[in-house]
């Protein structure tokens, strides 16, 4: 269930959740961004995903990502509001149904011994995300 591990990652890249604000949660400052526009766009998408992979520069929202990701891994996206969850769902569906080599790889990257592959497993099934 690598992928759900992912989902988080790069909903909060895309999304940009993690810009500040309290540590109880992530900033809803990128909650209105356009999903759709970044998922279209190869270009947008590769440049978040390098980020989170250390193969490229990385935007501000990108480097706080990196920083926060962790925790929106381990706590099962705790600090995350329904908006960004619905996002990272729908991330995450894109990069496995449409992108699936550059989600393994940030499944490798996150998630070397399957940890969370295991930790989110049961509601990877409940979402029809198919690994």
């Amino acid at each position: 269930m690598k992928s759900f591990v992912l989902s988080f990652a790069v909903l909060v890249a895309l999304v940009g959740l993690a810009m500040g604000k309290p540590a109880d949660t992530y900033t809803t400052k990128y909650d209105n961004i356009d999903l759709d526009q970044i998922l279209k766009s190869d270009r947008l998408l590769r440049n978040y995903l390098n980020c989170l992979l250390e193969k490229g520069k990385c935007t501000p929202d990108g480097s706080e990502l990196k920083r926060v990701l962790p925790d929106a891994l381990e706590t099962e996206c705790s600090k995350c509001n329904e908006k960004q969850k619905d996002g990272a769902r729908k991330v995450i569906h894109f990069l496995i149904d449409n992108k699936r080599p550059w989600w393994n790889e940030l499944a490798v990257k996150y998630d070397p011994d399957g940890t969370y592959l295991k930790k989110y497993e049961a509601e990877a099934k409940k979402e029809n995300i198919k690994l």
